[in-house]
């Protein structure tokens, strides 16, 4: 059998006889491995986020001030000298913004860290294994959800003297996990049984081979929204202990600067600047962390991926418009329905024209649009 170009030709249009692979689907792999960072409310959230990552790092050497210093400028307004001005012993609280954020970014993410490990290993472990081992930590996961978890910070934390910022983060860490867990195990459950899951266990894979590397990466997006989640939840929880004074006040971060504002009566002496910077900054930072949190989920979900793009372009150059829940309908094109008319032979010999005597001839018929209406 001869196999000439023009019939490659056919198969693989514009390739010929030198047909070779395309590059596209590569090129479009390494599109969709970056479309998380291209999205904009993620990279938003991922650049203020590492501000104050920065910050954080380098915040007490960049410090033009040491926070703790007493000067005779006292309750000065925003100056050059002082870029957030000074309490009421003359301290300068720019310095306190900058030493203090190491504090805050340290709980968050250290708690976020120790609660993402607790509710993976209990939530993935409670949804594959099931069973007795299931009730038990599902169990375990219950009570640690009804606990009011703000009252139980504040009990731990006050019953430990000088609870420095390593004690709090595994306080919270170790009291808001249970949320995160029960997620995952209803995820667990429905991944358990697909056929990729079931193929590995029939070919004698260990179970933690199975769990690692079957299971976890499809979990990967829920892992880190319910991380970011308990981020935000650590960052808020060590500001309010520090605001009631539930932590030690001599360690700064920015709920001691609300704390030293409010004890002093800062708003009644239309000191503003004491408390203005601390609650913007604790706002810019929570924002970030639900900008990029917004990200992840547009990032799994195509419905909302797709939601407020505007309008898009069909192959034949009509506009798509998007709408949030509605599907996309391409309105006026007009297409034609052709109709078929059958027609009889007439009766010969004393028979009456059978149906399989019959032509059929097509005529052109009524055009239909997409709303189903004849035109």
């Amino acid at each position: 059998m001869t196999v000439t170009p023009s019939s490659i030709e056919q198969v693989i249009p514009g390739q010929g006889s030198m047909a070779q692979p395309s590059m596209k689907p590569a090129s479009k792999a390494k599109r969709k491995r970056f479309r998380f960072i291209a999205n904009g409310k993620a990279a938003t959230g991922l650049i203020v986020l590492g501000i104050y990552v920065l910050i954080a790092i380098i915040g007490p050497w960049i410090s033009p001030y040491d926070p703790d210093l007493i000067t005779a400028d006292k309750l000065q307004s925003p100056s050059g000298s002082h870029w957030f001005g000074t309490d009421h012993l003359g301290k300068d609280i720019f310095s306190q913004i900058l030493v203090g954020a190491r504090g805050v970014v340290l709980v968050g993410f250290l708690a976020g860290i120790v609660a993402t490990i607790l509710s993976v290993l209990i939530g993935v472990t409670s949804g594959y294994l099931g069973g007795a081992a299931d009730e038990s930590l599902s169990a375990v996961s219950n009570v640690f959800l009804v606990i009011p978890a703000l009252p139980l910070i504040i009990i731990v934390t006050s019953t430990i003297t000088n609870a420095g910022d390593l004690v709090v983060a595994l306080v919270i860490g170790c009291t808001s996990w249970a949320y995160g867990a029960r997620v995952l195990r209803a995820q667990t459950l429905s991944l358990r049984r697909r056929d990729y899951v079931e193929a590995a266990r029939a070919t004698g894979e260990q179970t933690w081979r199975i769990v690692l590397f079957e299971i976890l990466p499809n979990l990967t997006a829920i892992i880190a929204s319910s991380f970011v989640g308990t981020v935000i939840f650590a960052v808020l929880s060590e500001i309010t202990l520090a605001f009631i004074g539930i932590s030690s006040v001599s360690t700064w971060n920015w709920g001691t600067i609300l704390f030293w504002a409010q004890g002093q009566q800062a708003l009644a002496q239309g000191a503003w600047w004491w408390f203005v910077p601390a609650g913007l900054a604790i706002a810019f930072l929570g924002t970030a962390l639900s900008l990029i949190n917004f990200g992840i989920d547009e990032f799994v979900s195509p419905r909302l991926r797709t939601a407020g793009v505007g309008s898009r372009r069909a192959p034949n150059g009509d506009k798509v418009p998007m709408r949030v829940g509605f599907t996309p309908v391409i309105r006026g094109r007009v297409e034609t329905t052709p109709e078929i008319e059958i027609k009889h032979p007439p009766a010969s010999n004393g028979r009456a024209g059978s149906a399989g005597d019959a032509d059929y001839v097509a005529t052109e018929g009524h055009s239909t649009g997409t709303d189903g209406a004849k035109r």
